[in-house]
């Protein structure tokens, strides 16, 4: 399957020391090499790159590991195909409009059985089972909220109730992001690592590539890391259980209770 990458933080930062390792992955350490794509919001706006070539090769990925991108929204994907083909269309993270704002998605799963016949106004473009679900996502919420964006203490509830009916038809690990909140959901496998003061230096697993953040940061800053599996071997991972959909803001993981 696919692998996920997030990060949320407080103040506008890169993702290049994150991006190293789990760009490896798409070749070089594991075997997801059927595309890639990374999107980084700013402020409203939203910078997406996609191609079909693994991570490892392509001259996009080498782009972005040496272009310094500053977000506090980013969500970046390697894929391993299990629908549909080898494609720049299939290409994670997919991308919509909704209240107008950017929405952003990554899905790392399958879901063999689902074959939704009226996705209402969002369509996909692609033929994978992600985006597809992405457009059910989004068209539950324009549904249930027509006008404007709601609080988030009501737009979670809707959200996790038609993630649950999603995740019935298989495995559906996600992250989600309009650059004002950040969703993380795990179905099977997802963790994540929150760096604030004081920092240290953290070793990537996939690269001999070490960083010593407190070179690199302030004591106001802080940092919110998720990934399918951990990226460094010197660090602390939490484990998001199965079935939880935590909400990220401004570097740090919030669990809020469906009412």
């Amino acid at each position: 399957m696919c692998q996920l990458l997030g990060m949320n933080c407080n103040t506008p930062t890169d993702i290049c020391f994150s991006f190293e390792g789990f760009s490896a992955r798409g070749g070089k350490t594991d075997d997801h090499c059927d595309g890639w794509g990374i999107a980084f919001f700013e402020e409203k706006g939203c910078r997406i790159f996609i191609d079909d070539k693994p991570s490892v090769t392509s001259p996009v990925a080498d782009l972005v590991r040496r272009y310094p991108i500053h977000s506090t929204h980013v969500i970046a994907h390697i894929r391993k195909a299990t629908q549909g083909e080898v494609a720049l269309q299939n290409c994670h993270p997919f991308q919509r409009e909704l209240w107008g704002r950017y929405w952003v998605f990554a899905h790392n799963g399958n879901l063999p059985d689902f074959n939704p016949e009226n996705m209402g106004f969002y369509q996909a473009v692609g033929d994978t089972d992600s985006e597809k679900a992405f457009c059910i996502i989004l068209e539950t919420l324009r549904q249930s909220f027509p006008s404007k964006k709601p609080p988030l203490e009501k737009l979670y509830p809707v959200l996790r109730q038609v993630t649950e009916q999603l995740a019935s038809f298989g495995v559906f690990n996600y992250l989600l992001s309009d650059g004002e909140h950040f969703f993380a959901h795990c179905s099977t496998k997802l963790s994540y690592i929150v760096r604030q003061a004081p920092f240290a230096a953290a070793h990537l697993i996939d690269q001999d590539m070490t960083v010593d953040f407190r070179e690199l940061t302030s004591v106001r800053d802080r940092v919110a890391v998720i990934a399918t599996t951990p990226l460094t071997d010197n660090e602390i991972w939490t484990t998001i259980q199965p079935g939880e959909l935590l909400v990220f803001q401004d570097g740090w993981p919030i669990l809020l209770e469906v009412q």
